[in-house]
């Protein structure tokens, strides 16, 4: 008998307190939407803690007779009801449409809870990184001429060529996070690894919060696009972007010390980032999912429950950032 909520529980039941994006204008047509989209992000949260990767796994431990199960069912039940299989597989497939909304709004929650930049620059680095496709790679000269060598590779994925790890041949999972003292990530995306970083921040800019005055980068987001995306989403222009300069080195210019600083700041956040959220969720190997759907439900629902259990922790007055990995494992 629990005596007392599993934190897997816990975790559930601060979905029904986080705020959510404004609803996608209604449809005209098809089927009308009987449960709303938080029911389908506690089934995600649950995929995520227990590594869960299909619907079917996720059915089949929720059947179990067990009395933490019983209580999640519960959870997932609204007036009454118990969604079907298919509609777990229909609303989970079309969950990563909407996951970067969530995404976004739950970061400028957390920012207004934890205040990170209370004592510190108002700054976010974006970045991206690499996760490797599951299965084999679809060597160039056999996807130019049209030829899957094999069932196992994941056509949907894309080769990249990344500074530390050399060609990768999957997907990019770009974030958008705190400089500070607690990383907390503030909007994300996943796509093929052929995607250019700079094409995506504008989406990544518009879900920061207000309150951000920074916003650094490498030489991939040294762009037009990115420098308008700034001033847009911003209250009187009041937005900056630094990132790393073009041309020959070393620059003599006078704002190199300066970006020298912010370079330094941005690599420190990223990089310790990157690495602590691919050790608590398993990405340094291959994704355990195949296709775009599927492969950003899962990396996204990684950030979202990364960002859940930053707000559990925050309001248990636990230490934020450490033990991440075993309190997920223990959940």
């Amino acid at each position: 008998m629990i005596t007392q909520e599993s934190v897997l529980v816990q975790l559930i039941r601060l979905i029904e307190r986080i705020p959510s994006p404004p609803p996608p204008p209604r449809r005209r047509r098809g089927r009308p939407i009987v449960y709303s989209e938080k029911l389908f992000l506690k089934a995600l949260v649950i995929m995520i803690v227990r590594r869960l990767h299909k619907v079917g796994e996720l059915l089949a431990v929720l059947d179990e007779p067990t009395p933490e199960m019983s209580m999640v069912r519960q959870l997932l039940r609204e007036e009454g009801r118990f969604p079907c299989r298919r509609t777990f597989q229909r609303r989970l497939k079309a969950l990563p449409e909407r996951l970067p909304e969530q995404i976004g709004c739950l970061g400028r929650h957390l920012v207004e809870m934890l205040k990170p930049w209370e004592s510190r620059g108002r700054a976010v680095a974006l970045d991206s990184t690499t996760l490797r496709a599951k299965g084999g790679v679809w060597h160039k000269k056999d996807k130019e001429a049209g030829k899957v060598p094999h069932t196992a590779i994941d056509t949907e994925a894309d080769w990249t060529k990344s500074g530390w790890h050399g060609w990768v041949y999957g997907w990019k999972l770009h974030l958008a996070i705190t400089v500070c003292g607690v990383w907390i990530p503030l909007a994300a995306r996943l796509t093929p690894a052929n995607t250019a970083d700079n094409s995506v921040a504008p989406y990544l800019i518009e879900q920061l919060p207000q309150d951000a005055r920074f916003v650094l980068g490498d030489i991939h987001y040294n762009a037009p696009n990115v420098r308008e995306a700034c001033r847009h989403h911003s209250t009187e222009g009041e937005r900056f972007l630094v990132t790393t300069k073009r041309g020959a080195y070393p620059h003599t210019d006078d704002g190199v010390e300066v970006r020298r600083i912010f370079h330094k700041l941005r690599s420190m956040a990223n990089e310790n980032f990157n690495e602590h959220f691919k050790a608590i969720f398993e990405l340094h190997g291959q994704v355990p999912t195949r296709g775009l759907i599927n492969t950003a439900r899962f990396a996204l629902g990684a950030v979202l429950v990364y960002q859940l259990a930053l707000l559990y922790r925050h309001e248990r007055k636990m230490e934020i950032n450490r033990g991440l990995k075993p309190f997920l494992r223990a959940a």
